[in-house]
């Protein structure tokens, strides 16, 4: 396949254009400056410029741009450039992909879709939730529209455990130093995924054309926070006896504590399940143990 990727340079990117070429796949990336390598292309998303003819001869897209949502308060502005990150670029992908008729578009989302849902087990056919996070994830997906005519995937992504980076990029540290400990009352689900079966399953879905519509890329066993700090302190060898109160959350992370850290959602991959993906990491303590010795 020949398969165009937008944000390539963050986290799941860097590790999804090897896996493809790893497969023997062309990649071309989307970058946002001038081209350095041959297979980059340049676009800019924000002014709405993309030259339609870099996806000529494309058998699918992939689009994995959005701003980190956990980096810094969440101010009205910085909520308008979390939104702006997602939608902007997905439209104008999902414009050149009917234009061209691209017949695959795999395009980023994430299970805050869901809203809040306590231990309530949801999947893919679960209605959308309240708050800003599932409003955000609601508008992302809706800006796939205009690519009806292409067979689109719509990635709601749990928290990708990865070796460097992300989740895990914050937490080790402070479980190695002795500073780990549940947040809240720990009870929240956290819907998990390791970073190796995040890629693989991407690949999977650009692979198999039976696979469309939402698609969970979450771990098949969700676990609480305090289930997760278990496991973490595990992992590293050390205790993590501290709990971080709500209110001090609330402090410091504003908004995003009672939007991201202390609701969740136990999210089951029933799509993955049902077209047999094999996940790599099952269970949350092999996924940490793979990360952490990584």
């Amino acid at each position: 396949m020949r398969v165009v990727i937008a944000g390539s340079s963050g986290l799941i990117g860097t590790h999804l254009v090897p896996a493809l070429r790893h497969s023997r796949h062309e990649v071309i990336r989307l970058v946002r400056h001038e081209p350095g390598a041959p297979d980059e292309r340049e676009w800019d998303p924000d002014a709405g410029r993309l030259d339609s003819t870099v996806l000529e001869g494309a058998d699918a897209v992939v689009n994995l741009c959005g701003a980190d949502l956990g980096q810094r308060r969440w101010s009205a502005e910085r909520k308008k450039a979390l939104l702006d990150s997602r939608v902007r670029p997905t439209a104008l992908l999902a414009a050149a992909v009917a234009e061209r008729g691209v017949p695959v578009l795999a395009n980023a989302s994430a299970v805050g879709y869901y809203g809040d849902t306590g231990d309530r087990v949801i999947t893919e056919s679960s209605e959308p939730g309240a708050g800003f996070l599932a409003d955000l994830c609601r508008q992302w997906e809706e800006a796939t529209r205009p690519a009806a005519g292409a067979r689109i995937a719509l990635l709601r992504t749990g928290l990708v455990l990865s070796p460097a980076g992300g989740l895990l990029g914050r937490l080790k540290p402070l479980f190695s130093c002795l500073l780990g400990g549940r947040l809240g009352s720990g009870a929240q689900y956290m819907p998990w995924i390791s970073l190796d079966d995040e890629v693989s399953a991407i690949r999977f879905v650009l692979e198999n054309p039976d696979v469309s519509g939402p698609v969970n890329l979450t771990g098949p066993n969700p676990v609480t926070n305090a289930e997760f700090t278990r496991a973490l302190a595990d992992a590293v060898g050390r205790p993590a006896p501290w709990v971080v109160p709500s209110f001090v959350l609330r402090t410091v992370l504003g908004e995003f504590a009672d939007e991201g850290a202390l609701v969740g959602q136990r999210a089951l991959p029933r799509v993955l399940e049902q077209h047999d993906f094999t996940f790599d990491h099952p269970s949350v303590h092999a996924a940490l143990a793979a990360a952490v010795a990584s």
